[in-house]
């Protein structure tokens, strides 16, 4: 049998209903943690938590929006396993694609709630947790290629991404003190749910653009592509690792692509 990466470890995983954030429930449950996804799409969450086992899952209802909720399940967490391990952050939305002369500030508002807002209270009261506990845990958020760059995504989530390295840089600087570690996850267009219908395209349409878009070939990106960096950052191997920002965008936000590269042909070369 494989090595379970993460047997004996509990994890809160928020948004862990679709996309990034179940296919990092199901992933952390293959490596023996036990996983607390808490959500607001009830009826995904309950199906994702029978598909994987009562005994290794539990869905919790939660908008992070709202800080008694995110209490609320921390609680409940803690009186199912007795602990926290690990955090990952993950609930988000894109909130609407609109030009910044006519950018709903309701929905702007929105957006900060739940990316921002919303992440540094599951980070306040998970840490108060690990720390009351003695718990070297650790703690990832998912943010974005959008967290570095302009002109990828509507302009509160850019912005909310933004702050959202700031938030974990700073947690870092305090939280460190008490062996805790905080990271963030940085994806470039993965085909999820939420991406899907934010862009209104279709999962192959967003693959598509990626492809076309990263630097790296040959791979196409997936919600298990991040939930890898995920277990990497949760598990033992990145102990020594706190404060970073894990882009997984195939080399899309370093690249300046106006530079006049053409392809070499494979075939043309031999081998030395």
């Amino acid at each position: 049998m494989p090595k379970q990466r993460l047997e004996g470890k509990v994890a809160l995983i928020t948004g862990g209903a679709s996309g990034i954030g179940e296919e990092t429930v199901r992933l952390f449950a293959e490596h023996g943690a036990l996983v607390v996804a808490a959500d607001i799409q009830d009826e995904q969450g309950h199906q994702v938590a029978a598909s994987i086992g009562s005994d290794k899952v539990t869905y919790h209802h939660c908008d992070v929006r709202d800080e008694n909720q995110v209490k609320e399940t921390v609680k409940f967490t803690l009186e199912k396993h007795g602990r926290i391990d690990i955090l990952f952050s993950n609930a988000g939305i894109l909130g609407p694609l609109s030009c910044i002369l006519d950018i709903d500030l309701n929905e702007f508002d929105n957006t900060m709630a739940t990316n921002v807002r919303g992440v540094a209270a599951t980070i306040k009261h998970s840490a108060r947790a690990m720390v009351a506990r003695r718990i070297p845990g650790s703690i990832i958020c998912t943010t974005s290629v959008a967290a570095t760059i302009g002109g990828t995504g509507p302009h509160g989530y850019t912005a909310s991404k933004h702050a959202l390295v700031g938030l974990v840089k700073s947690a870092c600087s305090e939280l460190g003190a008490y062996g805790i570690r905080v990271n963030s996850i940085s994806p470039f267009g993965v085909a999820t749910p939420l991406s899907c219908k934010g862009f209104n395209f279709v999962p192959q349409q967003v693959e598509d653009f990626s492809c076309s878009q990263a630097n790296l070939k040959g791979v196409v990106l997936k919600a298990r592509h991040i939930a890898e960096a995920a277990l990497f950052l949760a598990s033992d191997e990145s102990s020594y690792i706190s404060g970073h920002n894990l882009v997984v965008d195939g080399g899309f936000s370093v690249v300046n692509r106006s530079y006049p590269f053409t392809p070499v042909d494979p075939n043309s070369l031999v081998a030395d």
